[in-house]
């Protein structure tokens, strides 16, 4: 039997549930509103386009983000796959080159024949529904205002704000050498993978004295829970305290200025945004100003005092749902009894309430899964929640949880270790060892239902 899927949304979560679909024999329809109807932060009208950092965060085996990657890799994420073939030099973290990677996810959902690309807003649930056996929402927190009208008339829920940030990219040709120096944190080789900007003292006052003073787009002081924490403004972050952004995102620790031989005051680092080192992002410096406020305030930045900018930072309005009190464990939206014998609804990516790439990527594999077990009758094996994924969808989805906000994978959310482990080492390698081995299991669970393969 012909199983027809369709998904809503052309970002992460909604290509990686395309793919793992079409790898199944699910026809898969995928709604992308791009380039017809653009966001304020979207580019281009290829799939998958990454709008805030190029960072998919570190690789390392013992920390939250890396064992996320290690889940995506062990269950054959083609979007992992896809950002291993883009990867461009950052240290310990997986970097893309953000165009090269938009591109290759494009290309290789056109050649998929199971998927069709339909280019156009979806503006009505029902009528995708009446020609669906399952449908997943990956919208993202871009989601269109027609289609948050729908999903709020659905639900008879309030679906919650807050405000996200983008920091600027700077042309590499514009950046002055003799100042600005390359190395990675504790390497002294200066074959790094960032540059970085130092700042001694009183630059740093001069700067920060002007980034509070500077114009900004929304003319207001935001309030803790109006923002997600970790794409605050740098402003706002320095309106917490004058040090706040040497603790955060100019912290000077592990880097050696070349022409003092010490330790800066403060630092900005820059990340390399194509593969050709032609431009680079300017780490953690998601901002709310004004595009003249950023070229007069951020060129007070020693060594990017001629700074051309490739792009600005930018701020949007972002929507995501309540989960805890909208979606069951695996993601599906709960209905009432009427709506329940209709086509399913499951919601993935940064419109659950899930923040991060690699999260989003997950995401949509796991919402791929729970639409293929509904549509073939097969069973579905539980999330564990001693897997980083797992712990943070038990988390997401807990209707304990009050007052949520989007959450990345981290070690606040797992099951906490019995007996605990004092040394925080040795405590995230065991974090580490444990999920590893719930993932085996999963994937066997998984397997055994006819939901996965290993080849």
């Amino acid at each position: 039997m012909a199983y027809e899927v369709s998904i809503i949304g052309g970002g992460l979560a909604g290509s990686e549930a395309a793919l793992v679909l079409a790898s199944h024999g699910v026809r898969v329809t995928l709604f992308e509103m791009r380039p017809h109807v653009q966001t304020g932060v979207h580019k281009t009208a290829n799939l998958a386009e990454l709008v805030c950092s190029n960072s998919l965060k570190s690789t390392r085996a013992d920390s939250a983000a890396g064992m996320l990657k290690h889940e995506l890799e062990v269950l054959a994420s083609p979007l992992l796959r896809a950002a291993l073939a883009c990867a461009i030099p950052a240290g310990g973290a997986l970097a893309v080159d953000r165009e090269a990677f938009s591109r290759h996810i494009t290309q290789m959902i056109e050649d998929e024949p199971l998927i069709t690309v339909r280019r156009e807003e979806v503006r009505s649930l029902d009528e995708v529904r009446a020609t669906s056996d399952a449908v997943i929402l990956a919208t993202g927190p871009l989601t269109s205002d027609a289609l948050s009208a729908e999903l709020s008339a659905l639900l008879g829920a309030e679906q919650l704000a807050f405000y996200d940030a983008a920091a600027p990219i700077v042309m590499a040709d514009s950046l002055d050498e003799s100042i600005i120096f390359k190395q990675s944190r504790y390497d002294e080789s200066g074959s790094g993978d960032y540059l970085n900007a130092p700042l001694d003292k009183d630059e740093y006052a001069s700067f920060i004295q002007a980034l509070l003073a500077a114009e900004r787009v929304v003319a207001k002081d935001f309030e803790t829970k109006e923002l997600f924490q970790a794409c605050q403004p740098i402003e706002e972050v320095a309106r917490a305290g004058f040090d706040a952004p040497r603790f955060g995102a100019l912290k000077p620790v592990g880097l050696t200025d070349p022409r003092t031989g010490r330790r800066p005051y403060a630092a900005v680092q820059l990340r390399m945004e194509d593969a050709n080192a032609t431009s680079f992002n300017l780490v953690g410096f998601q901002t709310n100003l004004t595009f003249p406020a950023q070229r007069e305030v951020f060129r007070m930045i020693p060594g990017l005092e001629h700074a051309e900018f490739a792009r600005y930072g930018v701020m949007h309005r972002n929507t995501f749902l309540d989960a805890p009190k909208l979606l069951d464990a695996q993601g599906r939206l709960r209905l009432s009894e009427g709506e329940s014998t209709r086509a399913p609804l499951f919601v993935v990516g940064q419109l659950s309430g899930t923040e991060g790439y690699c999260e989003a990527i997950r995401s949509g594999m796991n919402g791929a899964l729970a639409a293929l077990a509904h549509v073939t009758g097969r069973p579905l094996p539980p999330l564990p929640p001693k897997t980083a994924f797992g712990a943070l969808m038990a988390h997401a989805t807990d209707p304990q949880v009050k007052d949520y906000q989007p959450m990345h994978v981290n070690f606040g959310v797992m099951v906490p270790l019995d007996p605990p482990i004092k040394q925080k080492r040795e405590r995230y390698a065991a974090y580490a060892a444990r999920a590893d081995e719930a993932l085996t299991a999963y994937a066997d669970a998984l397997a055994e239902a006819g939901l996965w393969s290993a080849s």
